[in-house]
Order: C-alpha cells, then structure tokens, then sequence
C-alpha cells in the first residue's frame, strides 16, 4: 500500500477511535484513496484495510474490555447501528461497539464496491445494513 493511501487508512482509523470522523466522511475519504473496504475484528481489536489489488495495511482498533455474548441478537445490532447514524450528542464509536458486542457482534465488514456492512456474530450468523451511494 502507497505511503499516502496508508496515510488516509490510519488517519480514518484514528477519527473512528476518538469519534472526530463519521461513518459517512470516513467512507468518502476510504474511496477517494481507493481503498476498497475493511474489516473490524472485535475480538483481536484491529481494522483491516483492503485495497482491490489484495494489499491490506492492519492497524490496531480500540480493544473493547468486554465480552462479545454466545447469541448473535440481530435486533440488538441493528438497534446500536440505528443509534450510531442518529449521531446523538452521547454518541461515542465505543460505546457502539459494547452495544454490539452485547449484541453477540464479534466484528464486521465495511464493503464500498458492494454498498454494505456485514456484521456476524461467533457462530458466523449475520446482518446486513445498506448504505446509499454516495452523492
């Protein structure tokens, strides 16, 4: 991964982390670099970026201190999302990932190209969440 494509992924990475960077800017700036997508491990706390010639720089995420629940809770998951776009003023990107995670989310898949993050669970159970094209 070029120098200045790196430079894009850890600065999105970092405005995830201190809440300074939304979900839509952060995808914005992800495409404009090129890169294609990423992936959040919960349970090892790193994001993975992914650019379509197969290179990928890890970075380290912020490792919650909780338990991701045995049952996957769609609802639940679906429900921290819906929280996460209303962007209240209590709204932090930790806080969404303990609420997922007490959700049974174990991580999820950002996917540009496809328009949608997959979040599972640990038994690889799923949900789905659209996002619209960019304007």
């Amino acid at each position: 991964m070029n120098p200045n494509v790196a430079a894009v992924a850890r600065a999105c990475n970092e405005g995830t982390e201190n809440n300074t960077l939304s979900f839509p800017a952060q995808l914005g700036r992800l495409a404009e670099a090129g890169i294609e997508g990423y992936y959040v491990d919960f349970r090892q706390g790193v994001r993975i970026f992914h650019l379509p010639d197969g290179s990928a720089l890890e970075l380290p995420a912020h490792k919650v201190d909780a338990n991701i629940a045995a049952a996957f809770t769609p609802a639940g998951v679906e429900a921290a999302v819906r929280r996460a776009q209303a962007g209240g003023a209590d709204y932090t990107y930790q806080g969404f990932c303990l609420e997922a995670m007490a959700s049974g989310c174990a991580g999820y898949v950002v996917s540009l190209p496809g328009r949608r993050v997959v979040y599972f669970g640990r038994t690889a159970e799923t949900h789905v969440e659209h996002f619209p094209p960019a304007p």
